[in-house]
């Protein structure tokens, strides 16, 4: 990767495209600590602290600590997040949605314009729901003079949040353009890092104070951590690839085929999407009782909830394996087609050794393709539920540690890693072409 950006660097287009990506980064980064007027920035960030590692939790690491800040992009891109994995399984199941992905350019901007409607409903839905949930006690009421009903602070609380996730949409719109990586994923690559840098500044912050225990907490979560993301990085790039023979065809004068080829067919195809899926679903419950406001103290069904379903206990974790394993063979399913996959292959001549065309090749690659789902399926229920016990175990007392490094977001952040020296390698594949040429 690094040889990679040494040769980006030496192309004066490709090293352009890269500063103005780094400016748009540090933008974002800016509007992460920009402070909404009628927000109480303490008791925010309280709230988030004791949050731990639920929802909010989670969606404060990907916004690189903006919504603790209570600041002007702390939706970053959430609502386009949810709104694109919303829009993705309607795609499947609503025909008009189904015809209109598979008309090329016009009908991917089609649906890109539908899928920003649907973030800017989810951004208004999710800003009312955290003003509801943190509640009156975490607002400025003096904003716009002494007594000022909470409600009209709400208001315009709501609406600088929604602002501020439309122009971080904006933002990765921008990023996409130089043509070096998915805006949104760099974005929340961003916030990830950042989060854990401060993390990792507050914890070097205790050694310095003479507290040595940090210390040995740190080295054996480093050492861990290291060891993570080497599995991780291994799985995310392991493939099975499918041989494809294509038979020679003579058509004219001239004679096609003859040639060898494969399928490359992914172990963790769904990537980060499944985790995701569960992590929602489990911590919906969660969400809705705390924009209502029941606590444990209010109701029973909170108080069962919260012992048997809270984050870190054996059911949760069960739970939360059972519901990855389950959204990463429905994932699967959405993204490999063995029926079309076959008929493609059939209708361009090509036949894979030892299998005859046609249903035996679709069912081949189905039987294929769920073997390795299975594996990767298992790997990210074993990603997302035992790095977390072991690091509270090794970590001690370090929770911010803990809470930064979570699976989620080292998922995501090899995946961003790969797909940006993905995406640099092609830009220089091209100017060499180019210049051949």
């Amino acid at each position: 990767m690094f040889k990679t950006l040494a040769a980006a660097f030496k192309d004066s287009s490709i090293r352009k495209s890269i500063l103005i990506t780094i400016l748009l980064l540090l933008v974002f980064r800016l509007g992460c600590y920009l402070p909404i007027p009628g927000i109480d920035t303490a008791a925010y960030g309280d709230r988030i602290s004791s949050d731990g590692l639920s929802i909010l939790g989670l969606l404060n690491a990907i916004t690189g600590s903006a919504l603790a800040n209570g600041s002007f992009l702390a939706l970053s891109v959430t609502p386009y997040i949810n709104a694109s994995i919303i829009v993705q399984l309607l795609t499947v199941a609503i025909p008009p949605l189904e015809r209109m992905s598979k008309e090329g350019d016009e009908g991917q901007k089609k649906i890109a314009k539908i899928t920003k409607y649907v973030a800017l409903v989810l951004a208004v839905a999710q800003a009312v729901g955290i003003v509801l949930g943190f509640g009156t006690g975490a607002l400025d009421q003096g904003l716009f003079g002494q007594n000022t009903p909470a409600w009209v602070v709400g208001m315009f609380v709501v609406i600088m949040l929604v602002a501020g996730s439309c122009f971080t949409m904006w933002l990765g719109d921008r990023i996409s353009d130089q043509q070096i990586g998915n805006g949104v994923s760099l974005l929340i690559f961003v916030g990830i890092l950042s989060t854990a840098g401060l993390s990792l500044v507050n914890v070097f912050s205790n050694i310095v104070k003479g507290n040595l225990n940090a210390l040995w907490e740190l080295l054996g979560f480093l050492a861990l951590l290291i060891l993570i993301f080497i599995l991780i990085v291994f799985v995310d790039l392991a493939e099975r690839k499918i041989p494809v023979n294509y038979a020679k065809q003579v058509k004219g004068r001239k004679m096609y085929g003859g040639q060898s080829s494969y399928i490359p067919m992914k172990v963790n195809a769904g990537g980060v999407m499944p985790i995701i899926f569960a992590t929602a679903i489990i911590s919906f419950p969660s969400m809705i009782m705390q924009i209502a406001g029941v606590t444990e103290e209010t109701s029973s069904f909170a108080a069962f909830y919260y012992k048997w379903l809270g984050t870190g206990s054996v059911v949760y974790v069960i739970f939360v394996g059972l519901l990855i394993l389950f959204f990463a063979f429905f994932y699967a399913q959405i993204m490999f087609n063995p029926v079309e996959i076959s008929q493609r292959i059939q209708q361009n001549g090509g036949f894979i050794p030892g299998i005859r065309a046609g249903k035996p090749t679709a069912e081949y690659l189905g039987k294929v393709n769920r073997r390795i789902t299975l594996f990767g399926a298992i790997f990210l229920a074993f990603i997302a539920t035992i790095p977390s016990i072991v690091f509270s175990l090794v970590a001690g007392d370090s929770l911010e540690l803990i809470n930064a490094f979570t699976a989620t977001g080292m998922l995501i952040v090899v995946s961003v890693a790969i797909e940006f020296n993905t995406a640099l390698e092609s830009q220089l594949m091209m100017k060499r072409h180019k210049n051949i040429l």
